[in-house]
């Protein structure tokens, strides 16, 4: 089963984060991508000089006009600035609930730009998070659903299950944003199964687009009839090959290689 993923995010002109990373990552796991654009940047290494927002409507159209046709297989979605957007996508959503949904809660840019409105943050926690078959925040965003700190390891799987309870059916809460040469995320789910996942830190700048790469890489797996813990094993190990081979472009927060190892991924 190839895959075929509709992706509801912001586009990067940098190519290393939003809708570009999205489509190498799908493409790269043998996936087919299909977009509806959510809002334009305008952006580098350095960071977001502008945003243009994409009208709701317009958002609901391109997800309509491509389920009606090529059909969807899983879902992604990643920057979500307007609460309307939001509304609109969570209405397109309700109408398809078997089909997986993975929710990446994109709300600040590598370069500190905010990328999602605080108005929008109480929408997308209502309307959204209830339809994820998979949330995907890192430790800021966590932090901001959850509305407290979350500074040690240990407070991860308690944090992981307090996000679970606002709907999602399972949550991997990523740590990269702990400090150490050990990465852990934490996988919940609403079975009551929990799994760290440990691996060694990549210290590297180039980590410009690793939360929407990883997000696409589990839908991707989702949509090809892969298991929950497989597709993020394989999205992680698709990550941090990236990361090791990145081109090292760019003076700022740099992209990674969506590139690598091609054929070991889509074989």
């Amino acid at each position: 089963m190839r895959g075929r993923i509709l992706i509801m995010a912001g586009s990067d002109s940098g190519g290393g984060a939003g809708i570009q990373a999205d489509i190498k990552t799908v493409t790269m796991l043998g996936g087919f991508a299909m977009t509806a654009v959510t809002a334009l940047t305008a952006q580098n290494t350095l960071g977001v000089l502008d945003v243009m927002p994409v009208p709701p409507a317009f958002v609901v159209t391109q997800m309509r006009c491509v389920m009606d046709d090529l059909g969807v297989d899983a879902f992604k979605s990643g920057m979500l600035d307007q609460p309307e957007v939001i509304e609109a996508i969570a209405g397109v959503l309700r109408t398809v609930p078997d089909i997986p949904y993975v929710l990446d809660p994109v709300m600040v840019a590598k370069g500190g730009a905010a990328l999602l409105h605080d108005s929008a943050l109480a929408t997308l926690r209502t309307n959204l998070l209830p339809l994820a078959s998979v949330l995907t925040p890192n430790l800021p965003e966590a932090e901001a659903l959850l509305g407290r700190s979350i500074s040690r390891r240990d407070d991860m799987r308690a944090a992981a299950l307090d996000l679970l309870a606002l709907g999602p059916r399972a949550v991997l809460l990523k740590g990269g944003h702990m400090v150490g040469d050990e990465l852990v995320d934490v996988l919940v789910t609403r079975d009551g199964e929990t799994e760290e996942f440990v691996t060694r830190r990549i210290h590297s700048r180039h980590t410009h687009g690793t939360g929407c790469t990883l997000a696409s890489a589990i839908a991707t797996g989702l949509g090809q009839g892969m298991g929950l813990r497989d597709a993020v094993m394989r999205g992680r190990a698709y990550v941090q090959a990236a990361i090791a081979a990145a081109p090292g472009y760019g003076a700022g927060a740099g992209p990674l290689d969506h590139g690598v190892d091609a054929g070991r991924w889509n074989s």
